[in-house]
């Protein structure tokens, strides 16, 4: 788990070492157990290591085959990387350490970019190509580590982090206002955007290809989900065996490490188990759970703190574990650090997911999340009533995508961006969610099929923001998040499972009470997931009901401390942007005492930061 970038510099020019150097150096939160650079004429790669698999100085980067050709900077785990060495090997392959690096670059020095869909991992990495001078970026299928990329001047730049690019003066600081439209529809950047007009971020299970020649980067897609009914019947006592024989090789593959690793553990379904199933393997094992003060907030938000169950769970196993609390000052102290990290909002609250990890960082260098679950096996019953509750393809679409727009409706865009709106009036994010959904090309209709369209735009757009929200604050406190749920065995098997042994098909959708985290739905998500881990972690963990990670930051900010936020006004800088009294008006609605608000309350407290640096 690293930091990487990179220079490609055209029409003959060489690339600059100072430059990589800063470019490295930007990044060095990453990794804090060393740096390196590579420069060979008109590249230069960067590379900040956190060490985790193979300590010695045999796994440091960039690191060149022995004939010279590819040269590699790679940041991520592949978790059948001794498997791949085996085969390797026999293939007559040499091996210089253990670490997964040298893995990933023989084999795609052995069958090239094919080598990609045998990688079993999150993974980003660049590959330099000496005899025929091109460089090609990868990231892998889920998107669990990010890789932004720019095109500006004479050069082609590329890094884990937006702030790496920015160390080249050509790479501007104009704001992409169809990226804040996405964003103030969505709460997400569904498409390749940034907020930076320059940058891109490449998209999941792709490879970029670019030579010296400085022609476009050539976009390969060599992965996608498909999420289908399976062309044949299986039992369902055979799918649970089946499922849980690959969550406990998921875990196992995903332990391996030459450093200590902890796991998350709140009260809920997914992270007990893996915590349980970590446990087995390490009886030292260490849990982290983030907890919230309770004191004075509604009853619509106090189960939000999960302490006592995951507490309970913790001394059930043995393990060593670790608590941190937060509260309403954390919230306030906290906006500036997440935005900074983050580099632009997406996805819902994250402060504690920064806090939790700073808690975990302190302890291990590793930490097991049981992000995904919720995502492959449908484990979000309120938000597939579009899908259960509509006969039509066009009325589940409008249905759906009205649950999407999270934050600001269409109608009310051309207000709150009045100073920028005749540039974005043609840019319609209803067209951004067609697109992405379109991408799903599988046969069937009816509910079936449109709860598996759900599952698809989810995976590809929520469950992207979240891997890139927790990448980056992660990686802020030098620690790395391994996702056993994505683990490829896993994902495929969620793909093939009928959605009928995911979640209930039949009868009528109730509408929960509370939404986005802290919903109690009537129907059942994860069903076969949950008799699964139900064996695993017990009926009591299994028994629980959804919800999300989320604070109850609505009963902490009352009316009158809510328009104290940052961002609660649109600022001297933001109003190039946004119109100050639509943009007041628009949150003071929001603070209607019978809604629930968390969404809005926290994207403006940090959308206001995140354009501070922009220009119009």
């Amino acid at each position: 788990m690293c930091g990487i970038c990179g220079v490609l510099s055209f029409k003959g020019f060489v690339a600059d070492s100072a430059l990589v150097g800063r470019m490295t150096r930007a990044l060095a939160h990453r990794g804090p157990d060393g740096e390196g650079q590579f420069v060979d004429g008109s590249v230069g790669l960067g590379h900040r290591r956190l060490a985790i698999v193979d300590l010695s100085p045999g796994g440091r980067q960039p690191m060149t085959t022995a004939d010279g050709r590819f040269t590699l900077v790679y940041n991520g785990e592949i978790y059948n990387h001794p498997e791949l060495r085996s085969e390797l090997g026999a293939r007559g392959r040499r091996f210089k350490s253990r670490s997964d690096s040298e893995v990933v670059l023989e084999a795609w020095a052995e069958w090239g970019p094919d080598a990609v869909l045998r990688l079993n991992g999150m993974f980003a990495f660049a590959i330099w190509d000496a005899r025929a001078r091109e460089l090609t970026l990868v990231r892998d299928k889920y998107g669990i580590k990010p890789l932004y990329y720019a095109k500006v001047s004479d050069v082609f730049l590329f890094g884990s982090e937006q702030r790496a690019l920015l160390q080249h003066p050509a790479v501007g600081r104009t704001l992409d206002k169809c990226a804040l439209v996405e964003y103030l529809t969505f709460q997400n950047i569904l498409s390749d955007r940034t907020f930076n007009q320059d940058i891109r971020i490449l998209p999941a299970g792709h490879t970029l290809k670019i030579g010296i020649d400085g022609s476009l980067p050539k976009l390969n897609q060599y992965w996608d989900f498909r999420f289908e009914e399976p062309s044949k019947s299986e039992s369902q006592e055979d799918l649970e065996e089946e499922l849980e024989s690959l969550i406990r090789k998921a875990v196992q593959r995903q332990l391996q490490s030459d450093v200590e690793i902890g796991a998350y553990l709140s009260g809920g379904l997914d992270s007990g188990t893996l915590a349980t199933l970590a446990a087995a393997e390490n009886p030292k094992l260490k849990t982290f759970t983030c907890g919230f003060d309770t004191t004075g907030v509604s009853e619509a938000e106090a189960h939000f703190d999960e302490r006592m169950a995951a507490g309970e769970l913790a001394a059930q196993l043995g393990t060593s574990h670790s608590e941190v609390v937060i509260g309403e000052p954390e919230l306030r102290a906290s906006i500036d650090l997440v935005t900074a990290q983050l580099e632009e909002p997406r996805v819902g609250q994250s402060y504690p997911n920064y806090l939790v990890a700073a808690l975990a960082a302190k302890s291990v260098k590793v930490v097991l999340s049981g992000a995904g679950g919720d995502e492959l096996f449908a484990g979000y019953p309120w938000r597939y009533s579009a899908a259960l509750s509509n006969s039509t393809e066009q009325r589940f679409r409008d249905e759906y995508f009205q649950y999407w727009n999270r934050l600001i409706p269409r109608q009310a865009l051309p207000q709150v961006l009045a100073p920028i709106w005749s540039e974005v009036k043609d840019y319609d994010p209803r067209e951004v969610f067609d697109f992405v959904i379109g991408q799903h090309r599988v046969d069937g209709n009816g509910n079936t099929k449109f709860l598996n369209d759900c599952l698809y735009f989810e995976a590809k757009t929520f469950l992207h923001g979240l891997l890139v929200v927790e990448d980056k604050l992660s990686m802020a406190h030098g620690l790395e998040t391994r996702l056993p749920f994505l683990d490829d065995d896993v994902v495929k098997f969620a793909m093939r499972c009928p959605a009928a042994t995911k979640i209930d098909l039949a009868g009528e959708f109730n509408r929960p009470v509370a939404v986005d985290g802290g919903a109690r739905a009537s129907r059942e998500g994860k069903i076969v997931l949950r008799k699964v881990l139900g064996r695993i972690a017990g009926n009591t963990v299994a028994s629980r009901p959804k919800q999300g990670f989320s604070a109850p930051d609505s009963s902490w900010l009352s009316n009158s401390t809510r328009r104290n936020l940052p961002g609660s006004q649109a600022g001297p800088k933001t109003e190039r942007f946004l119109s100050r009294k639509a943009f007041a008006d628009f949150f003071d609605e929001s603070l209607s005492a019978s809604a629930n608000q968390r969404l809005m309350l926290w994207s403006v407290s940090v959308l206001d930061n995140s354009l501070l640096e922009f220009d119009a």
